[in-house]
């Protein structure tokens, strides 16, 4: 079966986003485009999706079809998932909903194709999810033995627990932001590089300043991957089982 239109926000609007209120400063909406548009396939975001290892978000549709012939995000290139990408994509209903709220009849128009895609294949127009209040929920002590596994669990042979350990900055390098995020979880097929754009982007560091990683006393290549140096370092890199990389920051060497 084909795939429905309502997978990409065709429809484009020209009004200005506004409060009620004539106080506020009027913006027109192209100016939100970078931040409510797909980045696949150019529309407004439907069923906002985002790719939990780097935040970028897409259409649903639109970073489904993507992941079935490449593991990379299509803006930074990041690998989400070396086997298994969908396993690394969230709904954000928070962005889809702002996106409805700023686009007039965006919704509307969605909701029509999507009725018009299944009734013109006489299929069944799929009921609108309708969210019900919690009910109360008793809390019981569960037997370990029964309580279920994620299926979004990382393979045991991909799994690498890092401690990040900030040894300093090279002087002239003081704009940036503490690490707070220390501990993390990752697949032993990321590499150095990884770890890096983690650092620069959780530390909001400038493009001129240089992250060096260390395991013990050797300085990582970029391109090694994080289960490698976990097999070559043994257990004098491990602390607690989390594999220890310390890193600094640098200036790049003049030429």
């Amino acid at each position: 079966m084909s795939s429905p239109p309502y997978g990409r926000g065709s429809h484009e609007a020209s009004t200005n986003v506004s409060d009620e209120s004539e106080d506020e400063p009027k913006l027109p909406l192209n100016q939100f485009y970078p931040y409510i548009r797909c980045a696949l396939c150019c529309g407004f975001l439907i069923d906002a999706t985002t790719i939990t290892e780097c935040l970028h978000t897409f259409c649903k549709s639109c970073i489904v079809k993507h992941f079935f012939h490449s593991n990379r995000c299509p803006t930074c290139s990041i690998v989400v998932h070396q086997t298994q990408p969908l396993y690394n994509i969230r709904p954000d209903r928070q962005l889809q909903d702002i996106v409805y709220k700023m686009v007039p009849f965006l919704e509307e128009v969605e909701r029509e194709q999507m009725f018009n895609f299944y009734k013109e294949r006489g299929l069944e127009v799929p009921k609108p999810v309708v969210v019900s209040p919690p009910a109360p929920v008793t809390l019981k002590r569960q037997k370990k033995d029964h309580i279920p596994h994620s299926v979004f669990t990382i393979p045991p042979e991909l799994d690498v627990s890092l401690l990040l350990e900030f040894v300093g900055a090279e002087e002239g390098i003081s704009d940036y932001k503490p690490l707070e995020r220390r501990y993390i979880r990752v697949s032993g097929e990321a590499t150095v590089r990884h770890v890096e754009l983690f650092i620069r982007r959780k530390m909001e560091l400038s493009p001129a300043c240089q992250v060096d990683v260390v395991c013990g006393d050797h300085l990582l290549d970029h391109y090694q991957s994080l289960k490698d140096i976990q097999n070559s370092a043994g257990q004098d890199a491990l602390q607690d089982g989390l594999l220890v990389l310390h890193f600094g920051l640098v200036l790049p060497s003049q030429p």
